[in-house]
Order: structure tokens, then sequence, then C-alpha cells
């Protein structure tokens, strides 16, 4: 037997030991398992049978596949923060890997929206989307974790309401004063929309748990936490800014021009005003305030 072979049996017969089992019954094991396909293991099988369509309306498939895919990028992204969120020994590196290794996901969103853009025939969404009404893309729940995960709760809070909340504030409170509440509620009255309540039947118990795992974990408040030679690190600041401009506006903006083109003066099949509730411009949605100018910040969004 090579040296190899009896460092690699020295090895598995340590990790094993570690776990209280035998470590000939797991070689024996290697026996009779089958080999490794491309299809065992992805899983494409699966993944292509989860797409079903409410019409006949082909471009219908297209807007599926579509969503489905920023959903498995949701993932990835909230992959790569949740290791962010348990690091203990930061550091700028590692930092600034993360955040240019999501931003790059963040980026093929963005320029994904040219399928949307120039994949579908307005005609057919205009038929299709009415099959959809109360859902929406509005009811993303990863993308209100990466929101979460990214930032401190008041940089989330409806623009008019800031003021009266900080960090003693009760999270259900904190949470009914989210920016995107007021794209599910009916301004006359106040009721929450359809749209709304299945959403939060659904996921407000999540959602706050997680605002509160993310009070101290975010990406915000962990920056803010690093000695100061770390935060004045020019590589992680570029790569906090571009992450901040890339989720806020870029995506933003890509996920705006492409409702228009489908929406035109239409509302959203959830009923929300679109236009105020995406529009960076509107909310001034921030994750990392105090990296930008206060001219920057006052033009957020504009021109874009």
């Amino acid at each position: 037997m090579e040296n190899r072979q009896i460092e690699l049996l020295q090895q598995l017969e340590e990790k094993y030991e570690a776990l209280g089992q035998n470590t000939d019954t797991h070689l024996e094991g290697l026996l009779w398992a089958k080999p490794i396909t491309y299809w065992d293991y992805i899983q494409p099988d699966a993944l292509l049978n989860l797409q079903v369509q409410r019409t006949n309306l082909p471009d219908e498939m297209i807007f599926i596949i579509y969503h489905q895919v920023n959903e498995l990028l949701f993932k990835m992204i909230l992959w790569e923060i949740d290791q962010v969120s348990r690091a203990e020994d930061m550091t700028a590196a590692f930092f600034t890997l993360k955040l240019e290794r999501i931003s790059r996901y963040f980026d093929m969103l963005s320029t994904s929206f040219d399928i949307m853009g120039d994949g579908m025939e307005v005609a057919q969404y205009q038929k299709f989307r009415t099959t959809l009404t109360p859902a929406s893309g509005f009811q993303s729940a990863q993308y209100r974790l990466i929101e979460f995960a990214s930032t401190e709760l008041i940089n989330l809070i409806d623009y008019r309401f800031r003021a009266t909340i900080d960090r003693n504030t009760p999270y259900e409170h904190a949470y009914d004063h989210l920016y995107w509440q007021a794209a599910g509620k009916d301004h006359a009255t106040g009721e929450k929309s359809t749209l709304i309540q299945l959403f939060e039947a659904k996921y407000k118990n999540l959602f706050l748990r997680k605002m509160e795992y993310y009070n101290t974990t975010n990406f915000w408040t962990k920056f803010k936490s690093l000695p100061t030679v770390v935060q004045s690190d020019e590589k992680l600041i570029a790569a906090m800014r571009h992450y901040d401009y890339t989720v806020n506006i870029s995506w933003v903006m890509s996920h705006y021009h492409a409702a228009g083109k489908y929406l035109g003066k239409a509302e959203a099949t959830g009923g929300s005003d679109w236009r105020k509730y995406m529009h960076p411009r509107y909310q001034r949605r921030i994750f990392f305030p105090d990296l930008w100018s206060k001219e920057e910040m006052e033009k957020w969004g504009e021109g874009v």
C-alpha cells in the first residue's frame, strides 16, 4: 500500500472515530454505492419541472423561469451574507471579497432585465398578468431578508416615519413602518391590501425573527464595529459603495424600466403604486449612509 493510501486511511480513521463511527462500515459502503452523476447531484429533472403555467401563452414560461432564476440568485446572495454575519474575526479582505461576490450576483440581476425587457411580447404579458392578481414580485421574501441583512432597520423605515423610530423601538412597530408597507396599503383608509395580508400570513414571523437576528449582524453594523484602520480600507469602502449603489439604484431601476415597458400606466398585479414604491428618489433607500456625501444622498436615484 502506498504512503498516500496509508495516510488517507489514517485520516479516515480519525474522522470516523471522532464521530463515533466504524471506519470499516463506511469503507464497505463504498463497494455498493452507485457512481455520482450530474443529474443526481444537480437535480435538473426536479428543477425543470417546477414551472407551472396558468395560461397557454408561451411567454409566460419565460416570465416564470426568469423569476425562479432571480430567487436562486437571492439564495446565493443570502448564503454569502450569512458567512459575513457569523464571522467573528472580520478582516477588510474577507469583507471586501464577500461584498464583491454579492455585487456580481446583483450585477447579473440588473443586466438580466434585458431578458424581460426584450424577451416577452407586451401583448402576451398583458393577457397572462391578469391571471396573477394579487401575486406580485413584491412578495419575494428572500429579497426582504437581503435588505434586513444589509443595513440597520432605520434605513429601511418609510422616510416619513424615521424620526419616530430608534433602536429601542419594538420590532413589530418597526415592521409596520418599513418602506414597502406603503405599497401594500390603501392610502385613504390605511387598510392592508390582499397582497400584503397574504405575504404577512406566510412570512411575518420569519421576518420578525430575522430583523432581530440581523439587528447586530447586518453589514452596516458589522462595518461600524470594525477598527478604524479597517473601516478606512479603500477597497472595502469601494466595495461597500458599489454594493449599495448596485442594489438600491442599478437593480431597482432596471426593474423599474422593465415594469414601465410592460405596465405602462397600469397598476402592478398586487395593486401597488409601483412607481413611487420602486423609484429610489422617493424612499432614498441607502444601506450605508455615512459612506456617501450629502450631495450624493440628495441626488440619490436621479437621472437614471
